[in-house]
C-alpha cells in the first residue's frame, strides 16, 4: 500500500509548501519530485540521503534537497492512515537548521492535528 502526501493548508486556503516549490529551481523541483516519489512507495522507510529526521523532535523530518547554489528543506510528519503532511519549506542559509523554521513546522503540526479533532 503506498503512502500519500497531503500538503498543510492554512486556514485560508494556502499551500506554502507548493507555493516554495513552485519558486525552486528545475534541478531542484526534479530533486524534490524524486524524492517525493520514493516517499510515496516507502513512506518512513526512506532514509538519508533523501530525508531525515529532526534532531529533538519526535514527529518533524526534512526533504533534504541540494542544488549546485542552494540547500533546501521541507520538513514533514507521518499521520495517521500511511499519510505524510508537507508542513514548511525553506532554503538553507546557515549549518544549522534555525529555530524559527522547526518552530513553525511544529505550529503547523499542532494547528493540523486540532484540526483533525
Amino acid at each position: 500500500m503506498d503512502w500519500t502526501i497531503e500538503y498543510y493548508q492554512t486556514d485560508d486556503g494556502k499551500c506554502p509548501v507548493k507555493e516554495f516549490i513552485d519558486l525552486l529551481s528545475a534541478e531542484s523541483k526534479a530533486k524534490y519530485i524524486f524524492i517525493a516519489d520514493l516517499l510515496g512507495a516507502y513512506g518512513l522507510r526512506v532514509k538519508e540521503p533523501y530525508v531525515k529526521p529532526i534532531t529533538g523532535s519526535r514527529k518533524l523530518f526534512e526533504i533534504r534537497i541540494k542544488d549546485r547554489s542552494n540547500i533546501h528543506r521541507i520538513f514533514y510528519f507521518a499521520f495517521t492512515g500511511r499519510k505524510l503532511v508537507l508542513l514548511h519549506g525553506f532554503t538553507k542559509k546557515t549549518e544549522k537548521t534555525p529555530g524559527r523554521e522547526i518552530a513553525i513546522a511544529e505550529r503547523r503540526i499542532e494547528e493540523y492535528l486540532s484540526r483533525k479533532r
